[in-house]
């Protein structure tokens, strides 16, 4: 069974974590938002699948610069939590991380079931039908009610194709190869 864990899109193309080629460095697990009470906090976007790894005492990489920091405290609050960083004291000191991304390095994040895997690990596949005609390269995924779609895109005809991702139309999944095995619902 193929299954797909969400992770966030970032803002920008910057802010991925992601190298021209191969598997990005880091991924985003959170953004922060405004600060909140007097001693520092602020409330964080969760971005993960995972919020359960993000902790007390946890190193994580902030902002475009990457810049080390450590957990402080974290707590939930609605869909959202409440964190501060060490040496973050004040609400003025912690507004200077306003909208910044919370990263973690990819070597950190957990290893899936197999049949499941991560979106980075997705995009920019090479996506063939069943006969092994190329179709083209998985760009984006886009995050539906039901289930997900990729959207395929044909370079030589710049055409794109709307794929749902389930196990009737992916067939499977090759990482190393980095191709993806589809049958295409027959109204494409």
């Amino acid at each position: 069974m193929v299954r797909y864990h969400r992770k966030p899109k970032p803002f920008n193309k910057n802010d991925s974590g992601l190298p021209v080629m191969g598997e990005p460095e880091f991924l985003a697990v959170g953004r922060l938002r405004k600060s909140h009470g007097l001693d520092g906090e602020m409330t964080m976007d969760v971005l993960t699948d995972f919020p359960e790894r993000l902790e007390k005492g946890k190193v994580v990489l902030v902002g475009e610069s990457r810049r080390e920091m450590t957990f402080h405290s974290i707590r939930p609050k609605n869909k959202e939590v409440l964190v501060s960083f060490v040496g973050i004291t004040d609400p003025e000191m912690a507004n200077t991380l306003r909208n910044a991304y919370v990263y973690v390095r990819v070597d950190e994040i957990p290893k899936l079931p197999e049949g499941e895997f991560y979106f980075h690990q997705l995009l920019g596949m090479k996506v063939v039908d069943a006969h092994g005609d190329g179709l083209g390269t998985l760009v984006e995924i886009l995050e539906t009610g039901a289930n997900d779609v990729y959207v395929i895109k044909n370079e030589i005809d710049n055409t794109e194709i709307l794929l749902p991702a389930v196990d009737e139309f992916v067939l499977r999944v090759d990482l190393e190869l980095k191709v993806m095995v589809v049958s295409p619902p027959e109204w494409q």
